[in-house]
């Protein structure tokens, strides 16, 4: 129970890092338990994954409103697509990881000594159980607040960032230099139905060449299509 009585008695250095002050605290609370963490812990009985699966809709419904309101000309498929890019897994992390909340996370032991790319999709459901937590605590708009008043700064970073298509990248380069295309492996998938994790392999001639993990299918592809082309080293 020690990292429990550590989580409450941060509870008010959490509600600082995150500008937000709970009327339910224990809303808070239950965002940081992970399914391992009561699975090595019988006593308690609920984990943040219902938070996470609300948290999930709040963000998705914050950013394409934003979105629709900030680029009024922009047509729907760029709108979708930006928005992906917005509540990726990837993104969620620079966000958690800005609020420094890593270390209140309530983990089973193997979670804990896991520090490879799963780490990443719990940071991520991590920041949307919290969404959850204060979308249920004080509604939308309070959910509104929290995400623009943290991480507008971010958001505006993203938009801003010139995409790369990494697939696009791979298939023109190998085309040119192997006369052959590569191929994708779905070779783990795990979490709920709402919010999956998919690990995939990227193979060239029956050779893995390189390695991605994400919260779709196309967001690993895009991430191994990346670790392939740095493992070849191309300069453009």
């Amino acid at each position: 129970m020690k990292a429990l009585d550590l989580l409450a008695q941060n509870i008010s250095n959490i509600e600082l890092r995150l500008g937000y002050k709970f009327q339910d605290r224990d809303l808070l609370a239950l965002a940081f338990v992970h399914r391992s963490f009561i699975n090595e812990n019988r006593e308690i009985h609920e984990h943040n994954e219902r938070l996470e699966f609300l948290g999930d809709s709040v963000l998705g419904l914050l950013i394409a409103d934003y979105l629709y309101r900030y680029l009024p000309s922009t047509p729907e498929g760029e709108l979708s697509y930006l928005k992906s890019r917005l509540v990726e897994a990837s993104s969620c992390v620079t966000y958690i990881h800005k609020l420094d909340l890593e270390q209140f996370l309530l983990l089973g032991r193997g979670e804990r000594m896991n520090d490879g790319r799963g780490r990443e999709s719990i940071l991520a459901d991590l920041l949307e159980a919290i969404i959850g937590a204060v979308y249920l605590d004080g509604g939308l708009e309070s959910a509104k607040a929290f995400l623009f008043k943290n991480f507008s700064t971010e958001i505006e970073a993203i938009l801003k960032t010139p995409v790369r298509n990494w697939k696009a990248l791979l298939q023109d380069y190998c085309q040119k230099k192997y006369q052959t295309t590569p191929s994708y492996h779905v070779i783990d998938e795990k979490g709920p139905d709402h919010s999956k994790t998919f690990k995939i392999s990227v193979f060239l001639n029956d050779e893995e060449v390189g390695k991605g993990e994400g919260g779709s299918k196309k967001e690993a592809q895009q991430k191994a299509a990346e670790d392939a082309l740095s493992k070849m080293d191309i300069h453009e």
